[in-house]
């Protein structure tokens, strides 16, 4: 049963990357049209419009330069996210250096995580924070966010927050943008997230608790 589900997957995915191809040789002919028309600058929008959609579709979530948190909680509860955010702050580090959540993909030493402004490390990195969120809204009435912040050398520090319907519709006009600090980048799509290697010392709480948004694609 597992070989079938398997060759019926691969057999959607060909067909799939067919039907993209067909329709990407059917609009470049129209655009081709257009072109010979005269309107080669209406012809270079279509391109471009079409071309970023094709490019889009099967590589959410960033892609489309969508934040990452929008895919993974929707609009309402992303703005939330970023409106209850906590401030990146500086804590001293096993040298005494100061040092602020970064991205511990990139970055895992001290060196790379020291303070030099309120979203900037020293090493022009940004400030980095992950997120969490279980909805209850339905059954209980709240939505908890939780922030996870990674500092080299300190570990892990955990803050939670709890909202209600009226904070999420509060925060309904809060901007959700790519260039924002402190980053926030959604565990729940993070691909690989639950196999980091950490030092024992370092080891991620969150780490095989969190069920991926994409089965498949994120676990």
């Amino acid at each position: 049963m597992h070989n079938e589900r398997a060759s019926e997957r691969g057999s959607a995915s060909v067909e799939q990357a067919g039907l993209v191809a067909l329709v990407a040789l059917l609009l470049l002919a129209a655009i081709a049209a257009v072109a010979a028309g005269g309107k080669i600058d209406a012809g270079r929008s279509l391109a471009g419009a079409i071309s970023k959609r094709i490019a889009c579709a099967p590589r959410l979530p960033d892609a489309c330069h969508h934040h990452p948190l929008v895919p993974a909680y929707g609009w309402p509860l992303a703005r939330l996210a970023r409106a209850l955010a906590p401030s990146p702050l500086a804590k001293p580090g096993p040298s005494g250096l100061p040092l602020v959540p970064v991205d511990f993909r990139y970055c895992r030493r001290e060196s790379c995580a020291v303070a030099a402004g309120p979203h900037l490390t020293a090493s022009r990195r940004r400030t980095t924070t992950f997120t969490e969120i279980d909805d209850q809204r339905r059954s209980r009435g709240w939505v908890e966010l939780t922030y996870w912040l990674y500092r080299p050398g300190l570990g892990w520090e955990q803050k939670s927050r709890r909202a209600t319907e009226a904070d999420v519709e509060a925060a309904r006009n809060v901007p959700v943008l790519l260039q924002d600090d402190p980053a926030l980048v959604p565990l729940e799509t993070l691909p690989g997230r639950n196999h980091y290697d950490f030092p024992a010392s370092e080891r991620p709480p969150w780490q095989w608790n969190i069920a991926g948004r994409y089965p498949g694609w994120s676990s």
